[in-house]
């Protein structure tokens, strides 16, 4: 007996903090690419920006090239020239790209730290930001009016033929870029052991070349491609980056620096293989512009992100602003507020003498380089520059978990947690008072805090049946304490 199956509904594609992203071959498709492509050209066509071109690039997962050529066939159909990288890239090297160029937009095909299984779509503003909310509701319009109809398509190799197809690759002219805000050449000259993890993504490679001919001493490992990541997530926290973590306890490195599988995140750990978890990063990050750099403008923080940035900016004089979780809403107020940088609890950094957009390798070279002055100072190993830094910043105790909810269930625990609980908020967590409520201005949680200053966060997945809880607190017990409070408050417990 055989079934007549129901024709397939076109798939709603909504851009979540970090474009759209989905499962390879199930929602994930060539269609589906293509109907994002044309999104993406139906916006620059109706601005009249189409000579202006777009910006293509991949990552390192499974047919990333192949999805990046069907981009490009969509937006060469509507006569706008592309640029496509030679092989992948990091994100970031787009966002460059379109900078360099005067594009009218970036497209990367890439799910960034997601698992190996998913693949997605970002795309870049003029500026070389993450798309902001106007730019992506006016892609977002486009795709949900091209859903089920043809999609326009001109083959790649004719398009080359006619000259509208430009390979790129950007390394030479990232490094002179590079070079305009930081000293490649004093970190190259520097005595000292750097073990790098790029997870086997995109960012191979790069830190290796970037600091080569010099005294430094850098060791690469998993830099081969494996569209599998060997089978961990290609996020540089842990347990993905353990096997890093050991081979730098074991001896022989001064630092170890950590990216991410498009290489836009960053990450760190001692020299004894202790993780320097990414809302410690952040700290370190602006500790080093303000007292290496002495740069004393704004800088932006997501809301699940440290408070000891405010800390630091009550101490060295700096404006922070605290804007909603992803880079579209940090990128677009760095450029607003002409901040010097812009950090997510997700390990993204942006700069602004640098790209309004996150970059994990100028991000892990600024590491490097603020421990090596602050070697120079007499404040070493790492551990120990840390532990300094925490005496002008404060405590920084940070935990994350994700609470995963079946599905038909999921409506009901967002009702509990963003409705039911704003009517009859808690008034204490682990035992201490709480002092201060703020509901997110997206709508999706809520974050308490405690009189020293820790807090518990909240927030509701728009895409996927979980809930995230964060926590930030004075002590690792503490730390504990609210985690379990989080996950109990989520189960209705």
């Amino acid at each position: 007996m055989t079934y007549q199956a129901e024709a397939p509904t076109p798939t709603v594609i909504k851009f979540g903090t970090d474009g759209w992203r989905a499962r390879t071959a199930d929602e994930y498709t060539f269609e589906n690419v293509r109907r994002c492509a044309d999104g993406v050209a139906r916006y620059v066509a109706g601005r009249g920006e189409q000579a202006k071109g777009v910006v293509i690039a991949h990552d390192r997962r499974f047919a990333s090239e192949h999805f990046a050529q069907a981009a490009a066939e969509v937006l060469l159909a509507y006569d706008i020239p592309v640029a496509f990288s030679r092989g992948a890239v990091p994100t970031q090297m787009s966002s460059y790209e379109v900078v360099q160029r005067g594009a009218a937009a970036g497209v990367v095909i890439t799910a960034s730290h997601n698992p190996w299984t998913d693949n997605g779509f970002k795309v870049k503003a003029p500026t070389g930001a993450a798309g902001g909310a106007e730019m992506l509701a006016g892609i977002e319009a486009g795709i949900a009016a091209n859903a089920g109809t043809g999609i326009p398509r001109r083959p790649f190799a004719d398009a080359e033929a006619a000259g509208l197809v430009e390979w790129y690759d950007p390394y030479p002219g990232y490094e002179q870029y590079v070079r305009r805000t930081l000293d490649l050449d004093y970190l190259r000259a520097a005595d000292a052991s750097v073990l790098v993890e790029p997870l086997y993504g995109a960012g191979s490679g790069w830190i290796p070349r970037l600091l080569a001919g010099g005294r430094i001493r850098v060791t690469e490992i998993h830099g081969e491609r494996n569209p599998y990541f060997g089978g961990v997530n290609p996020e540089p926290i842990r347990p993905h980056v353990d096997e890093a973590l050991a081979r730098i306890a074991g001896g022989g490195f001064d630092i170890g620096l950590l990216l991410d599988g498009d290489a836009d995140r960053a990450g760190a750990a001692d020299e004894r293989g202790v993780f320097l978890h990414q809302l410690e990063v952040t700290g370190l990050l602006m500790y080093y512009l303000a007292e290496h750099r002495q740069m004393r403008d704004p800088v932006v923080v997501s809301v699940n992100n440290t408070s000891t940035a405010f800390t630091l900016g009550k101490h060295f004089g700096i404006d922070v602003h605290e804007v909603p979780v992803g880079f579209k809403f940090i990128g677009p107020r760095m450029i607003e507020t002409g901040a010097m940088m812009g950090a997510e609890e997700s390990g993204g950094f942006g700069f602004g003498m640098h790209l309004p957009e996150r970059d994990g390798i100028y991000a892990d070279l600024l590491l490097l380089d603020l421990f090596l002055r602050e070697r120079e100072r007499g404040n070493s190993p790492v551990s120990r520059a840390v532990e300094l830094f925490h005496e002008v910043a404060g405590p920084s105790c940070y935990r994350r978990i994700d609470v995963h909810v079946e599905r038909a269930l999921y409506d009901g625990v967002k009702q509990r947690l963003l409705v039911d609980l704003a009517a009859t908020p808690p008034t204490s967590l682990a035992g201490e008072p709480i002092v201060r409520t703020q509901a997110l201005n997206t709508r999706d949680g809520f974050k308490w805090f405690l009189a020293d200053g820790s807090w518990l966060l909240v927030r509701a997945s728009g895409t996927e049946p979980l809930v995230r809880v964060y926590t930030e607190a004075s002590t690792p017990a503490l730390r504990d304490e609210l985690v379990v409070t989080g996950e109990r408050i989520v189960r209705g417990g």
